[in-house]
């Protein structure tokens, strides 16, 4: 899949494409109705399908920490549409000049003369351009002018009860990862590039891959049973995910420690799926205490996966 970064990277052989908007935080099942439709269109019409998101997302520009967490990062996003067979992503930064076009720039400009949209998919609820003035029915009216169908996602949706993200984060948030799972059509996860950390748990017995969540707010804390996806194999495993107070930590990272593993792995890209949350994180009195429930952490965490119970090695 071709990610185009930014509208100053649309080049002329750009014009011509059935096109989503929208966040798709998630690209849970009911994005997944409305994409793979939009594949069949490509088809029919012989165009590539085309997403649009925004970076940040338009809450984030507005209203900063106070906006939803996310469920998915950007390469997350990608890595899932591209598994959907979307052709191009097409990220464009979202910024107050941009938010403040008018609704009819951002269609003539964009949609009609850079991409030359053939079909559009949005939701009956979209909007967009200065004051927030465009709308669907504005973008219904400017496809009967220069030639493209207007659809809304709301008529792909699926047929029981409506999937949003807006569900989801708060299934995460009432530790209902089935739930959640469900309705994403996958286990959630985490993804990112294992870096190098302060390392106290190798004194501990417990080495951890440490991966930053480069989120504003992120949608799970706590201490969960995880497996960790690396060069096409899984692997078992405990993981927090937090500010790790006991140690006055101030940045949330996920920390996550395999299971009877032997390897470097710094620096490279991993997917962790979190698959049973053991307890919420909390602050511990002393380092020793912290370490007691590590321990317990990984024996329980071991029994889920119906693991033996063994001695923790070292990584």
């Amino acid at each position: 899949m071709e990610l185009i970064r930014g509208i100053q990277n649309i080049k002329p052989w750009h014009r011509g494409c059935v096109l989503s908007i929208g966040n798709f935080d998630g690209v849970h099942l009911g994005h997944q109705s409305v994409l793979h439709r939009l594949t069949e269109q490509a088809r029919r019409l012989n165009v590539p399908a085309c997403v649009m998101i925004f970076e940040p997302q338009p809450r984030e520009l507005f209203t900063g920490n106070d906006a939803p967490p996310r469920l998915t990062r950007l390469r997350e996003k990608y890595q899932q549409l591209a598994r959907l067979g979307i052709d191009r992503l097409l990220c464009v930064r979202f910024n107050a000049d941009f938010a403040a076009q008018s609704p009819d720039h951002f269609i003539r400009d964009l949609l009609v003369d850079k991409l030359g949209v053939r079909f559009l998919v949005v939701g009956d609820d979209f909007r967009f351009g200065q004051h927030r003035d465009g709308d669907f029915e504005l973008l219904t009216r400017a496809g009967d002018a220069f030639g493209f169908e207007v659809v809304s996602t709301q008529s792909w949706c699926m047929n029981s009860q409506r999937v949003s993200s807006t569900l989801i984060r708060d299934a995460m948030m009432n530790d209902k990862l089935s739930d959640a799972a469900t309705m994403l059509g996958r286990q959630f996860s985490l993804c990112g590039r294992v870096a190098h950390g302060a390392k106290l748990g190798r004194t501990i017995g417990f080495p951890t891959a440490n991966v930053a969540l480069k989120r504003q707010v992120s949608p799970v804390s706590g201490v969960y049973a995880v497996e960790l996806w690396l060069d096409g194999q899984r692997y078992p495993g405990v993981a927090n995910i937090g500010n790790k107070p006991t140690v006055n930590g101030t940045q949330a990272l996920l920390e996550v420690h395999l299971f009877d593993f032997s390897g470097d792995i710094y620096g490279k890209q991993v997917e962790v799926e979190l698959r049973h949350k053991l307890r919420s994180e909390q602050k511990f009195a002393s380092f020793a205490l912290l370490k007691e429930q590590i321990q317990r952490d990984a024996v329980h965490a071991r029994q889920w996966f119906g693991l033996a119970v063994s001695e923790p090695n070292g990584m």
